[in-house]
């Protein structure tokens, strides 16, 4: 659900800001082109709520890489944006399946000269378990030799 989440993220942020913005979403090897976002889950939690309904705590880091030599006003001007366009993401379940999610919990600091977005997408999720399939009655008719 996680990986989900991340799409979702990234999907809002590259219709806000476009194309020419690279969002990472793994570890960020040397040589980044600026300006960039990388998004990443902070220690999820999964905590059981009644029967197969378990609460997950989903908390996100979206940091943002600003490209000019005025790092605080960018960060500053590209929070307004995240705000907006982070404050409900659809998350594509399947091909036939898509939940609207609400952010809560939005905070911001600028450290260092980059920008880290933090959101939480928190959810119920339920276990459902797959019945096994029922086999159908099977006869062998073997021969046995013994000694």
């Amino acid at each position: 659900m996680i990986n989900k989440i991340i799409d979702a993220i990234s999907i809002s942020i590259n219709s806000e800001f476009g194309d020419s913005y690279e969002i990472y979403t793994e570890s960020i090897e040397q040589g980044l082109k600026e300006p960039c976002f990388s998004v990443f889950c902070l220690n999820p939690t999964n905590e059981l709520f009644r029967n197969k309904k378990y609460f997950r705590n989903n908390q996100f880091c979206i940091q943002y890489f600003p490209s000019t030599n005025e790092p605080k006003a960018e960060c500053n001007s590209v929070l307004e944006r995240l705000y907006d366009c982070l404050e409900s993401i659809t998350i594509v379940e399947n091909e036939t399946t898509e939940s609207m999610t609400r952010g809560s919990r939005m905070k911001s600091e600028i450290v260092d000269g980059v920008l880290n977005f933090f959101i939480n997408y928190n959810m119920f999720v339920y276990k459902v378990e797959i019945p096994a399939d029922n086999m159908e009655d099977l006869e062998i008719d073997t021969d046995a030799k013994g000694w």
